[in-house]
């Protein structure tokens, strides 16, 4: 570690607004080494400056010297770090203003960097910055094809902006790999930077003359992805655009709110990180600020054809399926706590799948396709494409034409998952618009859960690496929160006998659940008593009061789980020594006291601090060695923020 302040996590986000504008430092401090995309593509930031003549590094790799590290810290919108070198002192921020309240700045991928240079020695400094973005953020692999750039002034703003001299929007679909289409813009304050484009860079340069007061000044990143999302057949923009309103547009908005989107940053980042340090003290802090931009980052926000708000998560090196149900449900304890209205954008994907003659399951899908193009699950499809190439159109199919098969589907997870998340979105204060448009579907999956969810048979869950389970009691629980969820949708409706029989049929279930659950020490794997687990589906019987099981059970159930306990972390169940850190937080969220669950949370925050790979926040990782295994920047990490839904803060 350096001799630093610092908030150390395995990898800092920089420039992070989506799937594809995602830019991290994988490393301690900003001159660890180069700037990678999430999946590990170089997509190098440089910065420079030239203090009295002699050249020292503040960002990125080169083969000059590098400022001597003062702090790094991050916060839920930003990342800050203060270097210093030969008498001066450089401040830097990295913000992606990712406010809740304002789905138009949510959904625009720009991000600001602001500067602060000040004398620390009492002389007076001649100072250069230069600061240069690679071009390599506009393709995929590290071959590079033909690059065109240009600049001009417009709306008080000076624009440079380099894009691939061809154009093959939504070339392709799959993991591990970068946008290869759309143009980098970076814009300023007319006057304020002066600057240079090549094929290679674009580069701001700044000369300053530094004394005791603070030289500033900043300037904005954005990326024009002309097309976000295939939706079923039509070529989706980001929800900022759809109203005519462009990339350059939104960037000269956000310029002439600069100071105030900082204040309001700013006060959110206070915020957030006062609740979480009252739930779950630094490490907890340090865990939910890891969490923030790492979350919204693994999502598009697009405006659907019909005008409405979709969510797409992207299952970053998991499988990059778009839309994944169970990659939506452990996310949203996030948007339900600061913007509810974002997990019916999550659903109405699935929904308008589901709802199509190709989905003919009583149960619910797992995905709607593969990033970028959501045109039909491609899970437990039958017909494989390699990464990079783009899946058929199965939205398109029609019944009967047996393209999918039927053990690798989800069907309870995905039930359970689709309820609770439709039931939770309107319990926390969206619009219930969902609900009445697709009550045919809500009344199709709690059958599925009321036939099959009591005991199982040999199902996958959302822990699919971990194969298929039969009886699997935690997979039980989510179908019986998911049944108490639907007699929470009824009661709304207005609609009291099957409220009633719902919330019976719930309680029966809970009853029976609790006399066959128990192992040796907490409950077990399976209901033949095999092994133990978390129970991390049981967390909406106190989210939502449901009055399923008794309190004594949440108390001696995470009691239970602190022997289990390696230096990393609990393990997701006695299978192998591997946790999730979205489960991990969702099971210490079930303990009644506060001790408890700061005792299960602090091995995660260990991990953030000691994890030698430099990846950002991997949500899957081996509680022994503290290695991810795999699984980076993926949308699940929202779910971090469940203790904020159970009154704890």
């Amino acid at each position: 570690m350096p001799d630093c302040v610092s908030d150390r996590i395995p990898a800092f986000p920089l420039i992070v607004n989506d799937p594809y504008f995602s830019i991290w430092m994988p490393g301690d401090t900003l001159t660890s080494g180069d700037t990678v995309h999430w999946t590990g593509q170089r997509k190098p930031l440089r910065g420079h400056l030239v203090i009295d003549g002699k050249t020292w590094r503040f960002l990125g790799r080169s083969g000059k010297p590098e400022m001597k590290t003062v702090s790094i810290h991050v916060a839920p919108t930003a990342t800050e770090s203060v270097l210093e070198a030969d008498g001066v002192r450089l401040r830097i921020r990295f913000r992606s203003p990712a406010l809740p309240s304002d789905p138009d700045l949510l959904s625009a991928p720009v991000a600001f960097t602001d500067i602060e240079l000040q004398s620390t020695d009492g002389k007076e400094h001649h100072v250069v910055l230069n600061y240069s973005f690679s071009t390599a953020i506009c393709y995929d692999g590290s071959v590079q094809p033909p690059v065109t750039f240009d600049r001009y002034a417009s709306d008080g703003l000076d624009f440079a902006w380099a894009g691939q001299s061809q154009q093959k929007v939504l070339c392709h679909s799959g993991d591990s790999i970068t946008i290869d289409w759309g143009y980098l813009y970076i814009a300023a304050p007319a006057g304020m930077w002066e600057y240079g484009c090549s094929e290679s860079a674009i580069i701001l340069s700044r000369e300053f003359g530094v004394s005791a007061g603070c030289a500033r000044g900043y300037w904005m990143q954005g990326y024009d992805d002309i097309a976000s999302i295939n939706y079923f057949g039509t070529f989706c923009r980001a929800w900022y655009m759809r109203n005519g309103q462009t990339l350059p547009g939104m960037m000269a908005g956000i310029a002439s709110r600069y100071e105030e989107l900082n204040r309001e940053c700013d006060e959110l980042d206070r915020s957030v990180i006062a609740q979480a340090q009252k739930t779950g003290g630094d490490d907890y802090a340090l865990i939910a600020s890891a969490s923030w931009r790492h979350t919204f980052a693994a999502h598009k926000l697009i405006a659907t054809p019909s005008g409405k708000m979709a969510l797409l998560s992207k299952e970053n090196d998991s499988n990059g399926c778009i839309g994944t149900v169970d990659v939506s449900y452990p996310s949203i304890p996030l948007f339900l706590r600061f913007c509810p209205e974002l997990v019916n954008a999550l659903c109405r994907p699935v929904l308008e799948f589901a709802s199509m003659p190709v989905w003919q399951f009583d149960f619910a899908p797992h995905d709607v396709g593969r990033y970028p193009h959501a045109t039909g699950q491609v899970y437990a499809c039958r017909k494989k494409c390699k990464n990079g190439d783009v899946y058929p159109p199965y939205y398109r199919y029609p019944a009967d034409c047996g393209i999918y098969d039927d053990r690798d589907q989800m069907p309870v997870e995905e039930c359970g998952n689709m309820l609770i998340m439709m039931e939770t979105a309107v319990t926390f204060g969206a619009d219930d618009e969902l609900i009445g448009q697709y009550m045919p579907l809500i009344e199709k999956w709690v059958c599925y859960l009321d036939r099959y969810g009591d005991d199982p048979g040999e199902q996958l869950c959302t822990d699919d690496f971990a194969g298929h389970l039969s009886r699997n009691i935690n997979l039980s629980a989510k179908a019986i929160t998911g049944i108490a969820c639907v007699s929470r949708i009824m009661k709304r409706a207005g609609r009291g006998e099957e409220a009633a029989k719902w919330g019976k049929r719930a309680r029966e279930m809970a009853e029976n659940w609790l006399k066959r659950a128990g192992g040796e020490n907490g409950t077990a794997l399976t209901f033949d008593g095999t092994g133990w687990s978390m129970k991390y589906n049981l967390i909406w019987d106190r989210v939502l009061d449901l009055g399923l099981l008794p309190e004594e059970f949440y108390r001696d159930e995470t009691t239970s789980y602190l022997a289990k306990m390696n230096r990393y972390g609990l393990p997701l169940d006695s299978r192998a020594d591997y946790t999730k850190s979205d489960w991990t937080v969702w099971a210490a969220s079930l303990s009644p006291d506060k001790d408890t669950f700061c005792r299960l949370i602090a091995p995660l925050a260990k991990y953030l601090r000691e994890t030698e790979p430099r990846v950002p926040f991997s949500d899957w990782y081996d509680t022994k060695t503290g290695r991810y295994m795999e699984f980076i920047a993926r949308s699940v990490q929202g779910g971090v923020y469940m203790p904020m839904l159970t009154g704890r803060n």
